[in-house]
């Protein structure tokens, strides 16, 4: 037998497969099961960056290209970054990867060493502990309360700093939550980062997914110094409904990106040659399609919390999106009841019991280190959005 490497076997598996499964049989069989679980839009990626990705094809662009991005490509997301972000950086700052989650791996490669402690926020992206487990990092948790809208303060990071702190994970808009963080609330945790010398890692992939009047602030707009402290991570799976073609990318220091291209060249070489022309057109395009998707995202977005606030009454609370397109349903006041004989003990019993009895599928809590809620997604259509909230209202009124 091979044992496998110290480093991989500290990976946890998905606490997800087991429902995604039991899911997946379901529909086999006929059932029709609505699904709050998905991470992704349920819209088409737009027909002229898939006519851009064909046109390459047909071109013949279908060969290598320089492992950290197509030169054009650095240049259109170097140009965004100063439009949507009035953050300034080279082309040679930039890094296209295998979407924003490898992007993500890349950042806490290059600058973690054995032992080095990350922050991040609870609930978290259930990925980030993992890659940072598989980077010899310890990861480190502060929480973000529901009554705080699951948003930390600067003096929760203060205090969660120690001599070994050498990352922090921020993540807004966020997802599990949706919370979106104020400027003044960044550049607050900015000035915590700048005391202590932290990196700040900047996961900014719902950057675009922003309702309710919000805006997004990168916190490398903060100040220059914190700008050299910042690795910003973005991509076009989320914003441009691309998430099966694979490209992220981050801005980071000179001295980084030089050590994660290297890294690259030698680990994936070039994102897919045609997703790459495919992203310029998605930058450098028209951007209504993009604009329409928001705006049927925000309508969902108030339908759902229509609906949730008339199941208030039933001990259920949730806590206000600004961003993404999930909500976290606080369902731990019944905790402690049961239904049909099964006792509710946390969120993965909710799921199990949702998913088996009324055909509804959700993401439990526990995997994003809150047991006390699970997450909705609205990236779905509303007819099905309605009736699988009607599913969840008749399954917690039937608890005893």
């Amino acid at each position: 037998m091979i044992e496998v490497s110290k480093r991989v076997s500290a990976i946890a598996p998905s606490m997800t497969l087991a429902i995604s499964a039991k899911a997946n049989e379901l529909k086999a069989a006929g059932v029709k099961v609505i699904n709050f679980g998905v991470g992704e839009p349920d819209f088409n990626t737009p027909k002229h960056i898939c006519d851009a990705a064909k046109d390459a094809l047909d071109k013949g662009y279908t060969k290598y290209v320089a492992a950290a991005g197509l030169p054009a490509l650095k240049k259109a997301i170097v140009k965004k970054l100063k439009n949507d972000n009035n953050l300034d950086y080279d082309p040679s700052q930039i890094i296209v990867s295998n979407g924003a989650k490898h992007s993500i791996f890349n950042a806490i490669f290059a600058v973690i060493n054995e032992g080095d402690e990350v922050l991040m926020p609870k609930p978290y992206w259930l990925t980030y502990p993992e890659i940072v487990k598989a980077c010899g990092g310890i990861p480190e948790y502060i929480y973000a309360k529901p009554r705080h809208g699951y948003k930390i303060t600067a003096a929760q990071l203060e205090a969660a700093i120690s001599p070994r702190t050498k990352m922090f994970i921020f993540n807004s808009p966020c997802n599990p939550t949706g919370a979106v963080y104020t400027e003044k609330e960044i550049r607050a945790i900015a000035d915590v980062c700048l005391k202590h010398n932290i990196v700040v890692l900047a996961d900014e992939i719902y950057e675009k997914l922003i309702y309710g009047g919000e805006t997004h602030f990168s916190i490398a707009q903060c100040s220059p110094e914190m700008k050299d402290l910042t690795i910003v991570v973005n991509g076009v799976s989320k914003s441009y409904a691309m998430t099966g073609w694979r490209l992220g990318y981050l801005a980071c220091p000179p001295n980084v990106a030089k050590a994660i291209s290297s890294f690259q060249s030698h680990s994936t070489s070039n994102v897919n040659t045609m997703t790459q022309y495919a992203t310029l057109a998605a930058l450098e395009g028209d951007d209504k399609p993009m604009k329409d998707m928001i705006a049927a995202f925000g309508r969902r977005r108030e339908k759902m919390l229509e609906k949730l606030e008339e199941m208030k009454f039933l001990g259920l609370d949730y806590v206000k999106p600004d961003g993404a397109f999930y909500v976290m349903l606080l369902c731990d006041n019944l905790y402690g009841k049961s239904y049909k004989g099964v006792k509710l003990n946390g969120s993965m019993e909710v799921a199990d019991l949702l998913l088996t009895h009324k055909q509804v599928a959700l993401t439990p809590g526990v995997c994003f280190g809150d047991d006390d809620a699970v997450r909705l997604s609205y990236a779905l259509s509303t007819s099905d959005m309605l009736e699988g909230l009607e599913r969840i209202k008749e399954f917690f009124s039937e608890c005893e």
